[in-house]
């Protein structure tokens, strides 16, 4: 339009500073500042994360337009203005800094106190910035930690009211910040230690606190003086001779869309000079991607992450900007000096990688709802569609690099998933939890030992699970449990076949309204008394009986032992059956089932999820047996040879780079288990049982070993070509469904090799 200036940018110190002077105005058409607090505190992380917050449209002013709109200062402004702009978009951004960076002495909306926010230093010192960044009602503590600098100092607390001093203020606090724990940790130490701060925290684990914060001042110094000068907010200026009529008209133009432009309408609006159609390029992904499983999802965004994830490991808002063909991004090489790169050259090669993002979204969907991959079987059982793009990008990355051991890796996709999913990883901050897991799960494909710390956690914590709580069909564990019964096989309960996925739902095994009738509220909901059933099963089946009565029917009408088997195949136990069939049925009996039920399904998770047990043939059973036996042969024979008496002796005579790999898995195990961990960690045998068969190998091969194992072994060659045969087949048993011929005959053939030389019966 006419008269409009290009946007333009302000740094946020500078922003300030007006917002200090005044110069910003509201209109009185424009509506009352109505964001809550938690939006302020979104906005002021989005800041300090360095991410876009929009464009304001500003129209310049003067005392007759000032008048004719009823102009008036933004909420909480307590000085005495010198108005420069009437704001037309951008309110309550503007006074949400305000009332952040100001703290004025007024009471926040529809509340009788005003409100502080704060900065959490302990917190933003580990990039932690969703509890880094909180808010409080002015009570007397809080009040009067405001105006003492010695307590914010004490609780690491910054008050985002000192932002309103601009640079002078904050590194006069920081100043004062760091001489607080400089004199501490002189006060500390001239007492010889003695540390009365915390029971729990040694004298040592104090120092080095107290060290990290004074160290962290000069980090923050640089971060405010960088936020303040760098971070940069755009806006649009109209022309001061535009009519006022006009400038009501755009107002009301911009807010009747009523939905704030997001980054994929941003892009569009950028790439549509290059000839690049997002919105149509969108609207024929979705024909690619939508089902009747999987509908209506944000997949826009997501193909933006994918894209992202793929091209530069990131994924938030701020880096989407850099798939802008032509766009420079400046990185730092390994030497540290900065280097300027573009990741996207021309439109051809956006919509190439658009379209491989959409494929890998599409893989990606097609694994979550795959009845034996996660068992997802429609959106309505997906408990994240926000690890959508990082599971897609992840398999794409697999797909498309000459990866070792592809079986491995899928595997240690599905432990990621699942970890994340059973401690709710997924559920904030879905960018950067994106990009972290992206970039830690490549290096654990190349590293056996760089098993993720939420996969560990998962381990140490799924048995402790309480799914007695999870009684909302919304819940992602709850959805997780009902993915385990589909990944288990679950049959239907009439004809004991698998089942149409596409009819399933969760359905009681008792009744609700049995529940209602005994008062149980939402405990007759937990997931431990669902099951996926078809309606029509449910209906004729079930039909509101009690257990005692519709499994009766059941055991009487078909052969029992095909009736437990269907049953087991729900992961409900013999035991949990002899519970159900109880006449008469009580609130007892309920919580013996449920309780029953949950152990068996805790089991299922160990089982299914984490250890990977299939039902193996019988033949392939004893294989695996027979391989067991073979590796604690192995390792004996080793501590034999080798004379190994002590755990110092391990260190000494095995080589370095296996008693590495053996400490990382005990310590990793010490995570998981630190109880049977530190029981065993002085036997020889325990060390050992941390050793796999690739590394058995390198034992025996290797030339200061070598000797000890010539007269059993005769070739390095031979007994190497052994082993990896053997490991094949101990990897295709153990990771995978289907093992070929070829490798389970080799296989088998080492395995009497190895029995021979072994002299095993």
């Amino acid at each position: 339009m006419k008269n409009v200036q290009k946007p333009e940018k302000i740094h946020l110190g500078k922003l300030i500073e007006e917002i200090k002077k005044g110069r910003f105005i509201i209109p009185d058409f424009q509506r009352e500042f109505d964001w809550e607090p938690w939006d302020i505190r979104e906005l002021i992380k989005s800041i300090f994360m360095d991410y876009y917050i929009g464009t304001l449209l500003l129209w310049e002013g003067n005392e007759e337009s000032y008048k004719k709109l009823s102009c008036n200062d933004i909420f909480g402004f307590q000085g005495k203005s010198d108005p420069e702009y009437i704001v037309l978009d951008g309110q309550q951004r503007l006074t949400a800094m305000h009332y952040a960076f100001f703290q004025p002495d007024v009471p926040y909306r529809k509340r009788k106190n005003p409100i502080l926010y704060l900065i959490d230093l302990d917190e933003l010192m580990k990039e932690n910035y969703d509890d880094a960044f909180y808010y409080y009602n002015k009570t007397n503590y809080y009040g009067k930690l405001i105006v003492d600098k010695n307590l914010q100092y004490e609780d690491n607390i910054f008050p985002l009211g000192i932002m309103q001093e601009g640079s002078w203020g904050i590194d006069d606090w920081l100043k004062g910040y760091k001489d607080f724990w400089e004199e501490e940790l002189e006060r500390f130490m001239q007492e010889e230690y003695g540390n009365e701060n915390d029971e729990e925290e040694t004298d040592a684990a104090y120092v080095k606190r107290v060290k990290k914060y004074i160290v962290f001042a000069y980090e923050l110094k640089e971060m405010f003086k960088d936020l303040l000068n760098n971070y940069q907010i755009s806006y649009i200026e109209l022309d001061k001779k535009i009519e006022v009529g006009k400038v009501c008209d755009i107002f009301t133009h911009i807010n009747s869309r009523g939905v704030k432009l997001d980054t994929f309408d941003l892009l569009n609006a950028i790439t549509r000079p290059k000839d690049i159609f997002l919105k149509k390029m969108y609207r024929e992904a979705s024909n690619v991607l939508d089902d009747n499983n999987y509908p209506g999802f944000e997949i826009k965004s997501y193909i933006l992450m994918v894209m992202s994830l793929v091209k530069q490991n990131y994924c938030s808002p701020k880096y989407l900007y850099y798939l802008v063909p032509g766009e420079v991004k400046k990185i730092k090489g390994d030497n540290g000096k900065v280097i300027e790169t573009v990741l996207i050259e021309d439109a051809e090669t956006f919509v190439y990688s658009w379209e491989n993002a959409v494929e890998a979204i599409r893989k990606g969907l097609q694994a979550l709802k795959n009845p034996r991959d996660f068992g997802a079987i429609s959106s309505k059982f997906l408990p994240y569609p926000s690890i959508i793009p990082a599971l897609s990008a992840v398999k794409a990355y697999v797909a498309d690099e000459d990866l070792k051991n592809k079986v491995d890796i899928h595997s240690k996709i599905r432990k990621w998933y699942w970890a994340s999913i059973f401690l709710n990883r997924y559920s904030s901050s879905v960018e950067s939890t994106s990009t972290r897991d992206y970039m830690a799960l490549k290096r654990w494909f190349n590293d056996e030992d760089e098993e993720l710390e939420c996969v560990a956690d998962f381990y140490r914590e799924y048995k402790h699970i309480d799914l007695h709580k999870e009684v909302r069909n919304a819940s992602a564990i709850y959805k997780a449990i009902f993915n385990l019964f589909i990944l288990n096989e679950a049959r239907d309960w009439e004809t004991f076949d698998l089942p149409e996925y596409d009819s399933l739902d969760d359905h009681h095994i008792v009744p609700k309204s049995w529940g209602k009738d005994n008062e149980l509220g939402q405990e007759i909901n937990t997931i431990l008394n669902k099951t996926p059933l078809s309606p029509d099963t449910n209906r004729r089946v079930i039909h509101d009986d009690l257990p005692n009565l519709y499994l009766k029917k059941l055991f009487d009408n078909n052969d029992k032992e095909k009736v437990y088997s269907v049953l087991k195949s729900h992961l409900i136990s013999r035991k949990a059956v002899d519970i159900l069939l109880r006449i008469p049925f009580t609130v007892d009996d309920y919580n013996a089932f449920i309780d029953e039920r949950r152990q068996t399904i805790i089991q299922a998770i160990e089982n299914i999820l984490i250890k990977e047990k299939i039902d193996l043939p019988e033949n392939l059973k004893v294989i695996d047996k027979e391989l067991e036996k073979i590796e604690i042969s192995i390792r004996n024979l080793i501590i034999q040879k080798l004379q190994i008496s002590s755990v110092d002796e391990i260190k000494a005579k095995l080589p370095q780079h296996v008693v590495d790999k053996i400490k990382n898995r005990i310590d990793r195990d010490r995570r998981r288990n630190p109880v049977i961990v530190e029981e065993g960690i002085e036997r020889t045998d325990f060390w050992m049982q941390f050793s796999d068969l690739q590394e058995l190998q390198q034992i025996i091969t290797n030339k200061n070993c070598w000797p000890e194992f010539t007269e059993i072994f005769i070739s390095k060659e031979k007994v190497t070509n052994e082993f990896n045969d053997l490991a094949n087949l101990r990897n295709g048993i153990r990771h995978s469904r289907e093992i070929d011929r070829i490798t389970q005959m080799k296989g088998e053939a080492s395995l009497l090799w190895f029995k021979l030389q072994l002299n095993m019966k």
